[in-house]
């Protein structure tokens, strides 16, 4: 008889933040030891770690130390580690941190076919909401501990109608100088001050964008440079936590609140 403590075991993989790769053993020791805690043994853990190290592109370098690995290629081996069994469910603590940009596409990948092809459930975290709009099906916003926001990514974007606008101002200004030349603008809304950058809301771009620059450089405000987007995740960010994620970034590496 199974105990329910060990059917929720191999049931479920995990992907930690730091990687918990051996650095003295090849990739190949690396997954045939996991496989083995797992209770894999004889052809069937040789043809799984066979398979998982080609999947992941290292069977050339299946027989390396992995201490002489890329930090691309140790990640890889990290997610290999967490299938060995076969989950069901994977948990991936923030997968693409630190690695390049040809690396975070290459996990995109393998993320979006472990779901599609082989109907693994993937629970992610991640600090790069492009990469959370690009795979989650359904995602939460987390902000101090607390989900302030859940759903599809589309759902999410269409709860901010109109358009997102961006404003650089030449140079730094008084924060209260430029909120009182846009506070009076019809159809403004929204608006967040980062240093030069003067973010908003507007119902529409096109016949925002005259009023706003008009109104900034009727108080002697110059502006370097403006762009209009449709709604991101960073701007829903902004709507329920009231700053930029990158802000919360800053705030979560040196101690504060996230």
């Amino acid at each position: 008889m199974v105990r329910r403590p060990d059917r929720v075991r191999r049931a479920i993989g995990c992907v930690a933040q730091r990687s918990g790769v051996d650095l003295e053993a090849t990739g190949h020791e690396n997954l045939a030891l996991q496989g083995r805690l797992y209770g894999i043994g004889g052809r069937a853990l040789k043809s799984r770690v066979g398979g998982l190290l080609e999947r992941f592109g290292l069977g050339e370098a299946a027989d390396r130390i992995t201490k002489t690995y890329s930090g691309g290629m140790r990640r890889k081996l990290d997610v290999a580690l967490g299938l060995v069994h076969r989950p069901e469910v994977l948990f991936l603590d923030e997968p693409t941190t630190g690695l390049d940009p040809e690396a975070r596409a290459d996990m995109w990948n393998e993320i979006t076919r472990l779901s599609s092809e082989e109907g693994i459930t993937v629970l992610l975290t991640t600090h790069y909401l492009e990469e959370a709009d690009r795979l989650a099906r359904r995602l939460a916003i987390v902000d101090s501990g607390r989900v302030v926001a859940a759903g599809t990514p589309d759902e999410l974007k269409a709860e901010l109608r109109g358009d997102a606008i961006h404003v650089e101002l030449g140079t730094p200004e008084p924060h209260a100088l430029v909120r009182d030349a846009l506070d009076r603008l019809q159809g403004v809304h929204e608006v967040v001050l980062e240093g030069r950058l003067v973010r908003a809301r507007v119902d529409s771009g096109a016949t925002a964008v005259p009023a706003v620059l008009g109104a900034l450089e009727s108080r002697g405000l110059a502006v370097a440079a403006v762009t209009i987007a449709r709604p991101s995740l960073d701007d829903v960010y902004l709507r329920y936590a009231g700053r930029a994620f990158s802000q919360a970034d800053v705030a979560h590496e040196t101690g504060g609140p996230r």
